[in-house]
């Protein structure tokens, strides 16, 4: 028992950190390594700026259905949102504003027309604000499902190298075998770590880039409404 802890502790000590066996690692498989660490790295940057972003549009969103619903009119709130940068349910009340009174001050008043207009920029600006909020997250989404068979090629290419230090050396000790296989590991846990938060936060962004649209768009059809109210109205006045 004595000899075998013995033994393990040695090897431990003999070159077996991670960054020894980066350093002892077959050029290719080097390669394999930096790749995910550098994918693993830009995941995790694309994670923070999207989890400020997703933050701050529902945010904004929360505060301007607090103002749009305390009974303050349109006018005064479009008014006050026009001067300043906005996004999410803010940019597109302020965008459906504009092209209304754009429409209504018109010399000819089509009001059929001006709900039409009116609900194409509303789908317009989701869409851009979608596609703001979702920019990046494809590259999630491929570290996520590539990331595995980058790290596999890594574990692949050791195993080779360990068959071919058998090959040479005309012997299969666990000596000789060991460093091409924990190598191999090293790759393949190295794809791992990076795919793994890759496909849990793309997913979950995902999920809260949907939850998001369901709002702008529930807005964009209540927005919709009251534009038809006050079409009816000025028709028929």
């Amino acid at each position: 028992m004595n000899e075998i802890v013995s033994g393990a502790l040695a090897s431990k000590a003999g070159g077996m950190s991670f960054l020894e066996l980066f350093l002892q690692a077959h050029i290719v498989v080097q390669a394999v390594m930096v790749g995910l660490l550098l994918a693993s790295v830009l995941c995790w940057a694309i994670v923070i700026e999207k989890s400020f972003a997703f933050r701050r549009a529902r945010r904004e969103a929360d505060d301007f259905e607090g103002l749009f619903w305390s009974g303050q009119s349109l006018e005064e709130l479009y008014s006050g949102l026009s001067r300043e940068q906005n996004i999410s349910m803010a940019a597109l009340f302020v965008a459906a504003m504009r092209e209304w009174k754009r429409s209504v001050e018109s010399s000819t008043r089509a009001f059929g027309g001006i709900q039409l207009r009116v609900e194409k920029v509303m789908d317009v600006t989701i869409s851009r604000e979608m596609e703001r909020l979702e920019r990046r997250l494809l590259f999630l989404a491929t570290v996520g499902s590539t990331a595995p068979f980058v790290g596999l090629f890594g574990t692949v290419w050791g195993i080779m190298n360990s068959f071919q230090a058998i090959a040479v050396s005309k012997n299969t000790s666990l000596a000789v075998v060991a460093p091409g296989i924990a190598e191999a590991l090293l790759a393949t846990a190295i794809g791992l770590v990076a795919a793994i938060p890759a496909v849990i936060f793309y997913n979950k962004y995902s999920a809260d880039a949907a939850r998001l649209s369901q709002r702008l768009e529930a807005f964009a059809d209540e927005f919709a409404a009251i534009v038809s109210r006050q079409i009816d109205s000025s028709s028929g006045g």
